[in-house]
């Protein structure tokens, strides 16, 4: 295999890259790398303002925007692909069309869609990319596709969930997955959504491949777990993550006479509200929110804390969890999505049905009150999961072997002869 990944120059292409809750692609990418491939980053939009982890910052520095041509350039992309490949940019206009009619976004999304596709096209010829992976079935995708179609690398795609299986139909990801070399995601709850929505003769295309963490979190230096009342959430501050219910839980905990302090590590669109929810239960020195934090941040509040909670109504597989577990702290999470694969009832968490704000107290007042070493052993059977399961590397390695097959695959090449003379 060592020999093919020599010849071969993968693109990743995210909607905006790095944000600060894509670590995992960051880590996933480094991994690729240290196997031997050669990776390109792109990001259709720009994100730079976003960005707090210093790593996230070095790796903005190496991501190509697509947008970054601006309106000028994309027209000048969009013409000059249809003046010098006038077939393959009709068979890509089509196909924008066809799409975009089924679509929320429209007809014009996907006429823009097909100029970031042919700004890649031109990226890519010069660079000598020979595949594209995408992130998220969504948009980056869409682009992916489109420049397959006007005669762009093959392409693959990772699908997380759950924004992908609320709308499949006006995201075209039958269409998606039937023209992509291959297909990955990232928990058996998420490939049985994608069986769902294709012809089964696909499904020996879809394969799974777990998100990972890397020897940074395995190799940190970990605290026995306080006696303190410490929890921690980690996430962007939106309904779907279900911070509101976490005021509420603790409203309820302070009424039966527990203490329990909540740090909510994020920021969103949702602040405001829950800012107000504390004040009106008059929580502010119980509950905290910290804003954006680092990656190194991040694991300080963790360190500090008993368990982490993540009470969503709506995820895929929470990489935060696999975090926590790497730093030997218990989850308390809901029973959706991934998420009872990886925590375990009495082993290593809790789980409990999304929206119970009484589960969710009932959980909390637990965690609160059980000896540290009760949560000690089942952090630690955490730790022992993430090893087996979600080691960044062990999972990079099977992706990188996906790669390796689609190169040698000529069927699948067949639509991409890279002319060294096309390069300027």
């Amino acid at each position: 295999m060592q020999s093919a990944l020599l010849t071969m120059k993968i693109a990743y292409l995210v909607n905006q890259y790095p944000k600060p809750s894509h670590s995992f692609i960051r880590r996933e990418i480094a991994a690729l790398e240290a196997c031997g491939l050669l990776v390109a980053r792109f990001s259709i939009r720009e994100c730079e303002s976003e960005l707090v982890d210093p790593e996230d910052k070095l790796e903005f520095e190496k991501t190509q925007v697509v947008l970054g041509v601006g309106i000028l350039g994309l027209l000048f992309n969009l013409l000059s692909v249809a003046i010098t490949r006038p077939i393959p940019w009709l068979k890509g206009l089509w196909l924008a069309l066809r799409i975009g009619w089924a679509s929320e976004r429209g007809v014009l999304y996907h006429i823009i869609y097909l100029a970031e596709a042919c700004v890649l096209l031109r990226c890519f010829r010069k660079s000598g990319i020979t595949h594209l992976h995408a992130h998220f079935g969504t948009n980056p995708t869409t682009v992916a596709m489109l420049c397959q179609a006007i005669g762009g690398p093959p392409y693959s795609f990772t699908v997380h969930g759950p924004y992908e299986f609320d709308k499949p139909e006006t995201l075209a990801l039958a269409e998606k997955i039937n023209q992509a070399a291959f297909v990955v995601t990232v928990s058996s709850f998420s490939r049985s959504q994608l069986y769902r929505w294709c012809d089964h003769h696909q499904w020996k295309k879809i394969h799974l491949i777990r998100c990972g963490v890397d020897n940074h979190f395995f190799n940190s230096y970990t605290t026995a777990i306080s006696s303190e009342p410490n929890l921690v959430c980690v996430g962007r501050l939106c309904e779907e993550k279900g911070q509101l219910l976490l005021v509420q839980a603790v409203s309820q905990l302070a009424a039966l006479g527990l203490q329990c302090n909540l740090t909510l590590v994020g920021d969103g669109p949702l602040k405001p509200e829950i800012e107000a929810l504390i004040k009106e239960y008059g929580l502010q020195e119980q509950v905290k929110i910290t804003g954006w934090a680092s990656g190194a941040d991040v694991q300080k509040y963790m360190m500090k804390s008993r368990a982490l909670i993540v009470p969503s109504f709506a995820e895929g597989l929470p990489v935060v969890i696999m975090e926590a577990f790497a730093l030997e702290r218990p989850v308390i999470s809901t029973y959706i999505a991934g998420i009872p694969e990886l925590v375990k009832p009495g082993v290593n968490g809790w789980l409990v049905p999304s929206g119970s704000v009484e589960a969710l107290t009932e959980v909390m007042r637990e965690v609160l009150q059980l000896p540290t070493e009760n949560l000690e052993r089942m952090g630690k059977a955490g730790t022992a999961s993430v090893k087996a399961h979600h080691d960044v590397v062990q999972e990079a390695s099977k992706l990188a072997n996906l790669f390796c097959y689609s190169q040698e695959n000529k069927d699948v090449q067949s639509n991409y002869q890279l002319q060294v003379s096309f390069k300027n």
